[in-house]
């Protein structure tokens, strides 16, 4: 078996060790003689794997008890229309952050229901490579909420802090950085992700929302669409995504058997750290985000000389370093290193680029 080091955006790699369990597990999961993917979502069984998923999930980010928990469908896309058909609560607008190209369609979303106001809009030249200066932003305290994207997957761009927006509910599409480290789950008012970067496989999607927020959703939501409805029924009102969600668990369990979200966080930084310094160390490579934005999950660089693009990528795919073309809105390449991407994988990519600098210099 040869297993490559994928670097890809999403869906990215899950670690080994869980794949290797749902593989142990496929035909026949403990003793029930039957597959996940063959179970009832009301059995026994698979009510034990969901509420044990989302025991561990609230350990490892210590939610507290006044937030729900609901694994839905949809992936966090939409979310984008669930954030302001849920949380208006008869108010005209909300506030935005602008930083990359997430956070541009969540806004292009949200104006179908209310009046937006863009807080804060970093592109230049038509690029994100930096996220706003902490307390540089005005909120309007009549704001239904603020939303905004604390790491813009594409682009690379990271906030390395938590807007401070008073008594206006804080929404983050945590897609992309959720996991990654401990964050405090109080500060905000609504966390939303995408499985596919950090959590499980595409097709799930985690909603963590506090309770006095739920229940008040505009009159013609969609049921698919109110969060209350989920919530009542614990994420089970039609057949959710049953296989992703016990892979998710799987992830969950690994991430406690790693030492939880705080030794996640060290190895993290780490891995971050040492491939932006080989970049920043080189006049072959070079990465466009401002130093005290750069992500931890998602890293942009190009080479200096494009010409040599397609060679790189076909060197590194021969090296097993696959998916590292960058969005095509961006160009370049795109290392995206989450939790399941182990530590040999960003020393091996960075051994790669130093050995094709000095063949192609």
């Amino acid at each position: 078996m040869r297993r490559v080091f994928n670097f890809s955006a999403g869906p990215a790699a899950l670690p080994q060790e869980v794949l290797e369990i749902a593989q142990s597990e496929m035909l026949d999961w403990h003793d029930a003689g039957m597959s996940v993917m063959e179970m009832s979502h009301r059995g026994k069984e698979f009510i034990s794997i969901a509420e044990k998923a989302e025991a561990d999930l609230r350990e490892l980010m210590a939610i507290p008890d006044n937030y729900k928990v609901l694994f839905l469908q949809g992936g966090a896309s939409s979310q984008f229309a669930m954030v302001p058909l849920n949380l208006l609560r008869g108010k005209k607008s909300a506030d935005y952050y602008r930083t990359g190209s997430w956070s541009k369609k969540a806004i292009a979303e949200a104006k179908r229901y209310c009046d937006v106001n863009i807080v804060a809009d970093t592109e230049t030249d038509g690029k994100f490579t930096s996220a706003p200066d902490e307390g540089s932003v005005a909120f309007n305290p009549d704001a239904a909420y603020v939303h905004y994207t604390p790491n813009e997957t594409i682009e690379g761009v990271e906030f390395s802090y938590v807007p401070d927006t008073g008594n206006v509910p804080l929404v983050a599409d945590m897609s992309s950085t959720i996991l990654s480290r401990q964050i405090d789950v109080s500060k905000f008012a609504v966390i939303y992700a995408g499985a596919q970067k950090n959590i499980g496989p595409a097709g799930l999607t985690i909603v963590i929302v506090r309770d006095d927020l739920i229940g008040q959703a505009k009159e013609d939501t969609p049921a698919m669409f109110d969060w209350a409805i989920h919530a009542k029924t614990d994420s089970m009102y039609n057949t959710p995504a049953t296989y992703g969600w016990y892979l998710a668990g799987l992830v969950f369990a690994w991430l406690k058997e790693k030492g939880g979200l705080g030794s996640m966080a060290e190895i993290n930084e780490r891995k971050a750290e040492k491939l932006y310094a080989a970049i920043d160390a080189s006049d072959f490579y070079a990465n466009p985000v401002d130093k005290n934005c750069r992500s931890w999950m998602n890293v942009p660089f190009i080479l200096v000389n494009a010409d040599l693009d397609a060679d790189f990528l076909a060197g590194a795919k021969e090296a097993g370093l696959v998916t590292l073309k960058g969005h095509r809105s961006v160009g370049g390449m795109r290392a995206s290193i989450y939790n399941a991407m182990p530590e040999e994988g960003v020393d091996a990519l960075i051994s790669f680029m130093a050995d094709f600098e000095k063949s192609h210099a």
